[in-house]
């Protein structure tokens, strides 16, 4: 088997089997923060699918910083309860060595938002909205919640809950988990100089804007069993003048490093509306950039669809591993039709109940030619 695709990885103390990562997705189906039935049937699809690491969507740190009523949430017992018994019967039913992440977040001025299919702004006074939070009281754009200036307490209050989640989730026996500091959300706010205007320790010179996006790496991993890895989602790029540069997220990527982040995944945007050149693989060359810059394990992602696209990708050392999302909703399937294309079929596992649908049992054999008086397969 010569794809490196298919071959496994050790990001911190975690071994993934393959380098294919299920992109962590927003679902809006939560409520109250609370896991139902859509996710456990995504999860166990998801946990079927062969993937070497599956990523839980966005999941707030408390109820305040979802970015919809539709979020999912661990911030309590009933949120954590509630996923347990989806993550439990995902695992189950996932071949052995599977690994699961979870991304905690806060959506900070971006927060009290609709779900997507019902309009995507800001929710109106008829819709429940909440008071948002951001570093500097700047709305995201014109319409939206004007956020209230963090505090010194406030900030405080994020830390405790990060690290109160990921502990939740360690409980829960999550193999990964990753802060979320990018999409224009809460740390991606403290960041970006276009989001922060303050004039204290968390604003101004890039040490200063990074200092909260560390204080809570620090605090995270001082809080998980050695056993877990600790990764961050961070942004290559905003698009636009003035905001982070991808040497900025190189400096935020080895600073992570030092403080114990097994890998960083390179992504870009979402702070502020900007033009953004979509294309297939539109954001590997800013996972290369910091991964050359730095030596840090690398996760691309971004309009990634094809396998041999993504073979490519690691073959040429743009990124240690490469995440997929829209990839898998199109093709629960992805991860066996990937193995067949890139002749590395050795390397993935059928459920028993699906085995016979595999392509190592009917590719090119006689199945595939009609017999007369021929029965059921």
């Amino acid at each position: 088997m010569s794809s490196i695709l298919f071959t496994p990885l050790d990001v911190g103390p975690v071994r993934m089997p393959n380098r294919i990562a299920v992109s962590p997705m927003c679902q809006y189906s939560a409520v109250d923060g609370r896991a139902n039935d859509w996710h456990l049937m995504n999860l166990m699809q998801l946990g079927i699918s062969g993937a070497g690491l599956i990523m839980l969507e966005a999941t707030a740190i408390e109820p305040q910083a979802r970015i919809t009523h539709g979020c999912l949430g661990l911030y309590d017992d009933a949120s954590e309860k509630a996923l347990g018994h989806v993550i439990e019967s995902a695992r189950r039913v996932a071949p052995e060595g599977t690994r699961w992440g979870i991304q905690l977040g806060h959506a900070g001025r971006k927060a009290s938002a609709q779900r997507p299919w019902e309009g995507r702004g800001a929710l109106g006074p008829d819709e429940r909205p909440w008071i948002t939070e951001a570093p500097s009281a700047i709305p995201f754009v014109a319409g939206w919640h004007t956020p209230r200036e963090m505090t010194v307490d406030g900030i405080t209050r994020v830390k405790a809950a990060f690290v109160a989640s990921a502990s939740r989730a360690a409980r829960l026996g999550f193999d990964v988990v990753e802060i979320h500091a990018a999409h224009g959300y809460l740390l991606h706010q403290f960041l970006s100089p276009l989001a922060n205007r303050r004039q204290d320790d968390y604003g101004g010179t890039l040490e200063n804007r990074m200092r909260l996006t560390l204080e809570i790496a620090d605090a995270v991993k001082a809080a998980l069993p050695p056993e877990v890895a600790l990764g961050s989602r961070i942004t290559g790029t905003d698009w636009l003048p003035d905001g982070i540069t991808v040497d900025e997220a190189a400096t935020l990527a080895k600073a992570l490093e030092q403080r114990g982040v097994a890998y960083v995944c390179v992504t870009s945007g979402g702070v502020a509306p900007a033009r953004i050149p979509v294309a297939a693989g539109y954001q590997t060359h800013l996972a290369a950039e910091v991964k050359a810059a730095t030596g840090v394990i690398t996760r691309t992602v971004g309009m990634i669809v094809a396998p041999r696209q993504a073979e490519a990708v690691l073959a040429e050392g743009q990124a240690d591993f490469v995440a997929l999302g829209r990839a898998f909703i199109d093709d629960p399937r992805w991860v066996w039709h990937a193995a067949e294309q890139l002749d590395a079929l050795d390397g993935i596992q059928y459920p028993p109940q699906y085995e016979r649908g595999g392509a190592r049992n009917w590719r090119g054999s006689a199945l595939l030619r009609p017999r007369e008086g021929a029965g059921r397969i």
